[in-house]
Order: structure tokens, then sequence, then C-alpha cells
């Protein structure tokens, strides 16, 4: 502790007595205005200390500085259960969580580069008419005269005001308003007339009509008369005047004192910032409201099932069950002689075309059945199901039946602003060659690279400068943290955890703040190894810069990059919270103790496997064309029955093949469908496999009642037990009792939750625990029912481990047991609250859920980046449940950044070469030894140090 006169400094950020979920009450002292690390296995208290203890109690002292007024706006967490904290600064974090999940925020509004582009294209753009792409340039009065006194002296000119330019009809009314108004003549389709003395105007032909406002000749004494000319003339026709000599057709000039057209007369109000934004009507196109998109109802959604017929269901809410819809199709297929009973799949195009779209103006014999047992008949067009379904959607005000529509609706690219959200006027005010939407366009390399490029001459270079070097300063950030293939008009709530957080990362960095403790939940994630120096040099800029960065993370390279390191342990859950090493890398790494630090020095490692599975060339999955974003018509082959990795750098296109290309053609087969989405994409040779599963670390529920007994199917057994006893017989107690998610056998004050909301207002709301049932869930009764000398809360409250001893003798409840343990998660409690496990410890809950699975066979299991939050020895244990399931006849393919999954790996597809327009190619095939000799893969790379 340094004193400075009055004000008291700490080098250490010091914490005693943390308790928050599972810490188990820790003490310890991190450096300030240093770059610290926080790690061990997943489930050990890295974020209840970083977000939970750290940043909570700095949010709550910054919060509780302010007014009471204004807290009650504000969210806060939940106070962190700590003795005392010392020496914290302001406190950020910045997560892992999608930036927005508003349509209308973007990459570039998210970062601000869009306000800055907005103003750019106000101050310096030059607007141009979308039909003649002439400048609409702005004149004053004097500029107007000035350039007519230099033409040479003598020379005889008209100055015109027009009124019509190539309309139809005689425009009578008009004609009259002009005598009135006392002007003598009009020139009229190139021809000068007296007002008085008009020949006949075909009204069929169109026409252009000029007033005829002066006539003068090039001499010094008119330059005053036509200052007053010129006002009249730009009066009567909305800012336009034309000059045209007598005798010389090359004197002919356009003026215009606003942005218009003097040839078509398209005008523009003054240009401001809000003319680009897509978030005012001033700028956003008016069809799709600045989304960019237009909703329509898609077949692919509409049709449930194909091989389905009309009266099973194929076309949703058609079928016996809504009573008048299948009585229009049975008329209708009287009409047309098609059988209601046959699958969809089997019927002409022409009756596809019909049911989907209507009859036309062809009218059909519809007969209903009325009151009394008569029936109705009426003669009417058929409408259709989709224009049905539009109509239904536009008629309704009730949201509820909007909601329920809104799921046969997809989305395609406005066909108005073509996907740009802007309107006509901001679409033609360009930059050099480019309007606001091109540049956004562009990824975040391409557009760096133009404005570093970017000259203005004069004024506008001057206005200019300021604004493009922030542009350049916020694009270099988001490059330097590896975003470079992003573009700015990309939609945020499109992004991943990992490129929100390192959006929020390279901002931060932009706001060039000091003194600040930034909480960072691993920035590493989807970061290819060849950008993570890029983003620690980006992290060591912020502790440069005066600031604590302190982040969660198991990347090698970032965790030997730290000042200090801090290992949190030995186990998980209840077998965590504790430090088990913290100091220098060349500390930890001499600690025998710590798993982190023997995966560290290479005591412990993920091995490569001693012989891989070949691939069979008769087993493969053919993707035929996949073409969508930047993916170039790849055709790719994906082998059955093995673990394949798909690798490239960020933005190369590995989620779009897997997750937008695969996944939904895939399910579409399936299911039975067709892809409206993915037309020109086709996929074969799929017919091996029997489902799809999709294993995310998204949680197992999202409220404190979901838990892993619940997700796992383990409670519908163990509450069966507790109603089998002979106690609960004697009672009339069914399953249902020992839930606590229903009336009867729960605690109705805390209704089964154990906890109760308390309201604060301006003060964060807290939860404190049920005094009725002391937080057990459950009511007195229900806890007298005893199984081996436990009530069903003791029972929840066990942990896993525990649990398989204790239900050792029943086979259905052991083996669900069994498959948690083979995944690593003996510590987890079975009652545990969902949202309490982390990502690592969600996605293995599901991987167990599916290996307890008697029938696992011919299932295609998708993973996206399964390693996020997991530590060394958590992936180890991974790759063993991976290989498991692969072993049991199943095909995997991950997608994964890490180098000790993708060595595991069977087969890898890495595709690049780089992200963005750059990528979607295959770089490389085969198995990780075959891959890591390829010289254009960056992968290969640095696999090639992993397998040595």
């Amino acid at each position: 502790m340094e004193c400075l006169g009055n004000f008291i400094t700490m080098d250490e950020i010091k914490i005693k007595g943390a308790r928050t979920h599972n810490l188990k009450n820790l003490s310890l002292e991190l450096p300030r205005n240093q770059l610290i690390v926080l790690t061990g296995l997943s489930g050990s208290g890295k974020s209840s200390l970083a977000f939970d203890t750290i940043y909570a109690e700095g949010q709550r002292r910054y919060v509780e500085s302010l007014s009471a007024y204004a807290r009650q706006f504000l969210s806060m967490m939940e106070k962190p259960d700590v003795d005392l904290i010392e020496g914290l600064s302001p406190a950020i974090s910045i997560e892992q969580k999608t930036t927005s999940h508003n349509p209308r925020s973007t990459v570039g509004t998210v970062t601000e580069i869009y306000d800055y582009l907005r103003l750019l294209f106000a101050r310096v753009g030059i607007p141009k008419c979308p039909q003649h792409k002439r400048k609409l340039g702005i004149q004053n009065i004097s500029e107007m005269v000035d350039q007519l006194m230099s033409l040479k002296e003598g020379e005889k000119l008209l100055l015109l005001s027009p009124l019509v330019n190539e309309r139809k009809g005689e425009h009578v009314e008009l004609i009259k308003n002009i005598r009135s108004r006392g002007f003598v003549r009009l020139r009229i389709n190139g021809s000068v007339y007296d007002i008085d003395d008009i020949p006949t105007i075909d009204a069929k032909k169109n026409n252009t009509i000029e007033v005829v406002v002066d006539r003068f000749t090039i001499k010094p004494q008119v330059e005053s008369r036509l200052s007053e000319s010129f006002e009249t003339a730009l009066s009567l026709s909305n800012g336009i005047a034309k000059v045209i000599s007598v005798s010389n057709k090359e004197v002919n000039y356009l003026f215009s004192d606003r942005y218009a057209c003097p040839e078509c007369g398209f005008s523009i109000a003054e240009l401001e910032p809000r003319t680009f934004s897509f978030n005012n009507p001033a700028g956003a196109c008016s069809k799709c409201d600045g989304l960019g998109v237009e909703h329509y109802f898609s077949p692919e959604l509409v049709i449930k099932n194909e091989k389905l017929s009309i009266s099973e269901g194929a076309i949703r809410g058609w079928d016996k069950r809504n009573f008048y819809y299948f009585h229009l199709i049975r008329s209708l297929s009287r009409h047309f002689n098609f059988d209601i009973e046959l699958p969809y799949t089997s019927y002409s195009q022409k009756i596809k075309d019909v049911l989907l779209n209507g009859s036309g103006d062809e009218k059909i014999q519809f007969y209903y059945p009325g009151r009394g047992g008569k029936r109705i008949s009426r003669k009417h067009p058929f409408e259709g199901v989709i224009p049905n379904l539009k109509r239904r959607y536009k008629e309704t005000e009730s949201q509820r039946v909007k909601d329920a529509l809104s799921k046969f609706m997809n989305t395609k690219p406005c066909s108005l602003c073509d996907g740009s959200r802007l309107n006509e006027t901001a679409r033609n005010v360009l930059v050099k060659k480019y309007n606001i939407s091109d540049l956004t366009h562009m990824n975040i390399d391409e557009i760096l690279g133009f404005f570093k490029k970017l000259k203005l001459k004069g004024s506008r270079g001057e206005i200019a400068k300021t604004v493009i070097k922030e542009i350049v300063d916020r694009l270099e950030f988001l490059s330097n943290v590896g975003l470079n293939y992003l573009n700015l008009e990309r939609s945020a709530e499109t992004l991943s955890g990992g490129e929100s957080q390192r959006i929020r990362l390279a901002s931060q960095i932009g706001s060039g703040l000091v003194g600040v403790m930034y909480i960072l939940d691993e920035p590493t994630i989807g970061l290819h190894q060849r950008d993570n120096k890029r983003l620690i040099k980006t992290l060591t800029k912020l502790r440069d810069l005066g600031n604590s960065v302190i982040v969660v993370e198991h990347d090698e390279e970032l965790i030997r990059s730290a000042n200090h390191i801090v290992d949190l342990g030995p186990g998980a859950g209840n077998e965590g919270g504790e430090i088990v090493c913290q100091g220098s890398l060349d500390e930890i790494l001499k600690e025998n103790d710590s798993l982190t630090s023997q995966y560290l020095n290479g005591t412990k490692d993920i091995p490569v496997p001693n012989k891989r599975i070949g691939m069979d060339k008769s087993k493969l999955i053919r993707i035929h064309n996949a073409h969508l974003n930047n993916l170039k018509s790849l055709n790719v082959e994906i082998p059955l029955n093995l673990l394949t990795c798909i690798t490239g750098v960020s933005g190369s296109g590995k989620s779009t093949l897997i997750n937008s290309t695969l996944k939904p053609l895939l399910r579409a087969k399936l299911e039975n469908k067709v892809s409206d989405q993915l037309e020109k994409t086709s996929i074969s040779d799929y017919e091996e496999i029997n489902r799809i599963i999709n294993i995310s670390q998204s949680p197992i529920g999202r409220t404190p009642r979901s838990n892993p007994a619940t997700y796992t199917g383990l409670f519908t057994p163990i509450r069966e037990l507790f109603s089998g006893t002979q106690e609960s017989r004697s009672r009339g107690y069914k399953p249902g009792r020992f839930s606590f998610n229903v009336k009867g056998g729960r605690c109705e004050t805390c209704q089964g939750g154990g906890l109760i909301k308390v309201e604060m207002n301006f003060l964060a709301d807290i939860y404190v625990v049920c005094d009725v049932c002391d937080g057990k869930r459950f009511n007195r009764e229900t806890l007298e029912i005893f199984y081996k000398k436990k009530n069903i809360y003791e029972v929840l409250e066990m942990s896993v481990d525990e649990a398989h001893s204790f239900f050792k003798n029943i086979p259905v409840i052991k083996n669900k047991l069994s498959t948690l343990i083979d995944v690593g998660l003996g510590y987890i409690k079975l009652g545990q609250n969902a949202v309490t496990l982390s990502g690592g410890e969600a996605q293995r809950i599901k991987l167990s859920k599916e290996l307890s699975k008697r029938t696992n066979q011919n299932t295609l299991y998708l993973l996206d980046e399964p390693t996020t939050g997991l530590h060394f020895h958590d992936v180890n244990q991974l790759i063993k449940v991976l290989l498991r399931l692969r072993d049991e006849g199943n095909t995997i393919i991950i997608i994964e950044h890490n180098l000790d999954v993708i060595k595991t790996a069977d087969w890898i597809i890495d595709l690049g070469p780089e992200g963005g327009d750059k990528g979607g190619e295959v770089i490389a095939q085969g198995t990780p030894e075959e891959v890591a000799k390829s010289k254009s893969s960056f992968t290969g790379k640095y696999l090639s140090k992993t397998l040595v």
C-alpha cells in the first residue's frame, strides 16, 4: 500500500472469506494492473470468484453510490457472500453472451462504427440521381449568375422553369394557372409559344412543358436582373432552373438550389446522419422498415411431412381434426380428382400448387355440412393454404394468433432495398464509388483497406479527416481481436458468444479507459490458434493502459502469457472452491498437486491415439453444391461412424457448412420435407442415419426447477420408488406427490421452489429461504415418506456418486447414474439448480443422457466447440465419451479449434484459407497426420507441433 498525499493506493485486490456458491471461505490477494488468469476444472468455482464475487461487489458498490431514484432503473447482481474485498476498481464485465437479440442491431451499430459512417456520408457524401446518375449538387443564385456571366457577351439565352417532364396529358389546369400568374410564353416539347396561342397538346404522348421566365442577352447590365429571374424560376419548379441558347445548342444548363436532378426532378432533403439510419424513417426502407428482410409463409414449414396423406396431417392445420378446412380440401379433391388418403408426395406439381397457392380464377363447388344434417353448397375459387395464412396474419389483432402463424414463416432479403435496409435516397449517396451499404457489406479487412487509402480533396478532406481516423481505429481494434472476417451489416443476434465478447473487448480498447478492472470469460472461444497472439496482445494493451485484467481461461497460450495465475479446484462442484495454487507461470509449473500444472509441465497430456479407425469409402454423407454465405459451391464428403473435426480460421465457413447446411438438409430428409432455403444444395448417401442430435452447451433448463434428475429422466423412477413404499400406498400417494412442480406434495408457500423472491425496488431483488419448508421444497407430509431411511429431499441433495451407491440395486437408476459418472459428473447433486451448472457441465449431462439410451446407433451427433469452458482434464474426459459414442456405431461431427480434440479425430475437414469472402473452400482433408503435412493449412501448421 502506498500513500500519495491524502490518497491511499493499493497494489492488490484483497479478498477475505469468499463463500459464493461452492467457494470455501477463500482468501487471496490479486495484483492490480496485471493480466490475471483464473483456471481450473469446469465447475471448480472460477466464475463464482470472478463474476459472482469480484465483479458483483464492484458493480454493487458503484450502483449503491447512485441515488435511490436512479437505482430503481438498474439491475443489480446478488450481493456476494464474502467478508471483505478491498482495492476494487470500477468493474466492467465482458461475458460470452450474445450482444443483442434486437434484429436492428448490427456489428456496425454495436461498435458505433456505423454512427461514424453516417456522419461521414452526411458531411462529404455526393448524392446522385438513381435514374440518371447525375450528381445532385446545390448552387446558390450568385453561383448560377456567375456561371452565365462567364459566357461570351452577346449570347442570347432563355431562362426556363421546368414544370412537366415527359408526362402524358393536356395539362390544361397547369397552363391556366401559369397564365393567371402573368407569364406570357411556354416552351412545349422544345418549341416556344405565346401562352394564348398554344397548339393542341396530344394527351396520349409524353409531353414536356417549361415556363419561359426571362429572355436576355449576356451583357454587364443584366446581372442584377438575372438574380430576380432565377428566384422566380426556382420557386416555380421546386428549385430547378434551365438555361438554353437561342442559337447555340451546346449552351444548355440545368441549375438547382437543392439536391435535385434537373432532368427528372428527383430531389432529396439536406443530408443528415439520420438520412443513413435504418432505425429512422428518414433513412429506412419503406417496405421492410429498415430490417432488410421480408417475412413469407414457407411451404417447407407448412408441409409437416410429405409422406403423410392430407387426412393424416401432411398440411398443418388442414387435417380431419380441423372440421372447416378439411371439408374445403375434400371438395377440392373431388374437383381436381386427387385422393386425400394418398401421401402428399404422390401428387402432381399442379395439385401441390393449387393446394398451396389456390385455384386462381377457377371456381370450385364447395360443400359444407350445415345445421340439421343439411348440406350447404357454394361455388368460388379456392384461396390456397398460403394465401389463407397471409390473410389471417394480416387481419388478426391477436398477438397469440400472430405468434402461432409466424411459426410457418421464413425470411428473405427485402425485394425493394435488396437487404440494404435503406431507402433510395441513402443508397444513392456515394463516397468515391461506394454507398454506405457497399461499405458495410465489406469484411473488416476490406473496409479498413478502403479507408486507409481514402484521400479526399480540399474542404471535404479536412471535414472527413477526424471521422476517418475514428473509423480506422475502431476497425483495427476489431481486426486485432480476430474479427477481420465479419462485416458491419452482420446482425448482432447471429454472433456467437465469443464473437460478441471480442466485439465488446474491442470497443473497450477504443474507449481508452484507465484504472478499470476488466473481467472476461474465455475470450479465446471461437478463435483459431493463428489469431491467439493478436488477442493476447490486445489484452496486454488493456493492462498497459493501467487496468486490471482478470480472465477466466483454459487456453494454454493465454495461461502462459499471464502475469499471475490462480488455479482453483482440486475438483469440481462440492469438491472444488479452493485455491490449489497461485503465482507466476514459473511458480505454477513447480506445483505437483495441480492438474493445471501437470498438463502445463507435461506430466500429464491428452494422448494421440495409437491407432485410428480408417475411413470406409462406401460410407460417406455427401453434400453437393454447398453455397450458403461464403461457401464456394463445395462438394464435401463426411465419413460415417467416425469422429470428424471441421476446422479452419474464424469465419471460414465451418458453422455455415454444418449448422446451416448439413443440419437443416439432413433434418428435412429425415422428416420428409423440402428445404426452400437450400434449393440448389443437396445431400446424398445419408440413409444409414436414423436421427440427428445437436449437443450444445445451452442450459438444460432456464429455471431453478430444472435439475440433472429431471433432465436425465432419473426423477421419474425415483418418484415411483417412493410412491411404492408401504407408507405411500397406505396414504394413497402417487408418483406425482413427490414432484415439486405440481400441487399436492410440494410446499405451496414457495410452490416447490425452496426460495421466495423479495422485490426491493431500488435495490437488487433478494431470494430468501422459505421459512415453511426450510428450503426443502416439499410439505411435511411428503417428507415423512422414507426409502432406505432417506426422504425425497435428502435423495435430491445426494451427489451422483452417493446416489450411485444408494441405488446400486435399482438397475434403471444405477445405469443412468453410471453414465453421469462416466462423463466426470459424479460430484454434482441430483437436485442441483440447472441455472448454476456451467456450459461444460450442461453439455456433459446431455451426453450422458445419450449414452444411457438403449438404442443408441446410427445417430449423427453435432457439437459446436464442445471444449468451451473445459479444462485440459475435462477435455480428456470429453474425448473418451465421444469416442465411446463413436464405438457404439454413431457418427460424430465437431466444429473445433482445440488442438487436443483435433489430434484425436479420425478425420479432419479444414476450411479456409481465410475468413469471410476469402474463406469457404476446403483447404485440406484427411487424417490429422495428413492434414499436418498440408503447407496451405493454418490448422495443419499448428497441428504438426502437437503430433510430435
